[in-house]
């Protein structure tokens, strides 16, 4: 992922959007990412993580707000949150999908939950919150690379892509924001700092492969082994969607690190302007932006 600049960006703006309709009650089918079973289960299983993920970070960052004196940070922790709230109100809808294929999602977020609580109870708030903006540094960079890399939601279903280019876009106009906290009034050092993203590293993934594998198994979508292999290749083989992420993704273990010294815009800004000049329509945003990369 290339850097558009060598210095830290302040800011793009943390907006507030709400009431937005993804029509997630349609007629959305099973395989929606291009009719193929691993790559759209992968993604439902972050959907059914992001609900208590995105309270767990609001959490965090919140244990702090108390100590920031900055009226900037102040108003983009106030964003950030209204944020969060929304991406896991919009993800508990498709949620609902999948409960009614007979996905486990209740005990899949009990159990999401508990190691949450755990967490918060037991471990100190300057290392849930560096698990935060680990958090966030994922997401990020994810989210640059699937407004980057427009050709791996083409045939997705208009509507899903729609729900993950807006989910997206907010991750980066907040993605600094935990990351400011942390450095700023939580004064959390260096080591914390990396070690979070260390752990992250190991949970998220495997977190979201004991979900897949689940699913594919209420679906008994053929053979799971051959679909595990493709899908595998697909995320770790070369050239696959986490390995463009490396450059990035190493960049957080740079003792100078800050999110804003990394991520392409041009796509951000494509769908900042579609979704404007569509009165506020995410579907019709994020075709245009689709349409502007072809």
């Amino acid at each position: 992922m290339s850097r558009d600049s060598a210095a830290p960006r302040d800011t793009v703006g943390i907006e507030p959007r709400a009431h937005l309709d993804f029509d997630l009650q349609g007629d959305i089918p099973r395989y929606w990412f291009g009719g193929d079973a691993f790559k759209t289960r992968f993604f439902d299983a972050m959907s059914t993580l992001f609900p208590d993920g995105e309270r767990f970070f609001i959490a965090c960052v919140r244990d702090y707000r108390d100590q920031i004196s900055d009226p900037t940070l102040q108003a983009q922790v106030k964003d950030f949150i209204f944020q969060e709230a929304q991406h896991g109100l919009q993800h508990d809808r498709y949620n609902d999908r999948l409960r009614a294929q007979g996905i486990r999602v209740d005990r899949i977020q009990e159990n999401n939950r508990t190691a949450i609580n755990w967490m918060r109870r037991w471990t100190p708030k300057a290392w849930t919150l560096s698990m935060t903006a680990a958090a966030e540094h994922l997401t990020a960079i994810m989210a640059h690379a699937f407004l980057g890399n427009q050709k791996l939601f083409a045939e997705a279903d208009p509507r899903m892509r729609a729900l993950y280019f807006w989910h997206a876009i907010e991750e980066i106009e907040h993605k600094a924001v935990a990351f400011d906290v942390m450095q700023g009034p939580a004064k959390v050092g260096y080591f914390t700092r990396v070690f979070g993203l260390i752990a992250e590293t190991l949970a998220f993934p495997l977190s979201t492969f004991l979900i897949v594998n689940h699913m594919l198994r209420v679906d008994q979508a053929g053979s799971r082994w051959r679909l595990w292999w493709r899908g595998l290749k697909w995320l770790y083989g070369p050239g696959g969607l986490m390995m463009q992420l490396l450059p990035h993704y190493l960049e957080y273990f740079k003792p100078g690190f800050h999110p804003w010294r990394s991520g392409r815009m041009q796509a951000f800004e494509q769908w900042q302007q579609a979704y404007r000049n569509s009165g506020g329509n995410p579907i019709a945003a994020s075709e245009a932006t689709l349409a502007a990369s072809a």
